[in-house]
């Protein structure tokens, strides 16, 4: 497996999230997640977007993070938060999603960020899974989703 560095407007990287969006939502019936998100977003220094590619050159697993500092949506100065974390089905139960995730963490930290933060929700058990087994803890809620009943947010130093 390979891992790159890609624009998240890329061709592979729209093909990814518009998976992920549709798994979104047939879990929570919502349309899929509704967080605004820009290309830039994810740009250097602050951000970065990956794709995981296999043998045969195909995106199998994505994942990014953006900068996020003291706001009026719960996140705190030195944020950096995870978005669109997403394995493909056939792909899953190989490591691909922490192996993603320890790289997202070491650019973030190389970046300067001080704790990595992601939301999710309840109909994601594999995800929480992941994360507290990643050293991720609950923290205050955050985000577009932090009214949300099904929402959880977790966080880690960095």
């Amino acid at each position: 497996m390979m891992i790159r560095r890609v624009p998240f407007d890329h061709p592979d990287a729209v093909k990814l999230n518009d998976q992920v969006q549709a798994e979104y939502h047939v879990r929570y019936g919502d349309g899929g997640d509704a967080t605004e998100l820009a290309p830039t977003d994810f740009d250097p220094p602050n951000g970065v977007y990956l794709i995981a590619y296999d043998e045969n050159d195909s995106p199998v697993a994505t994942g990014g993070w953006r900068s996020q500092d003291a706001n009026g949506e719960g996140n705190l100065d030195g944020d950096a938060e995870l978005k669109r974390m997403y394995v493909i089905e056939q792909m899953r139960g190989r490591g691909l999603a922490r192996r993603v995730l320890a790289a997202l963490e070491e650019d973030a930290r190389a970046a300067g960020r001080l704790r990595m933060v992601l939301e999710t929700g309840t109909k994601q058990p594999e995800a929480i899974a992941l994360y507290t087994s990643s050293g991720y803890e609950p923290c205050v809620k955050f985000g577009y989703y932090r009214h949300f009943e099904e929402s959880r947010c977790f966080a880690k130093p960095l």
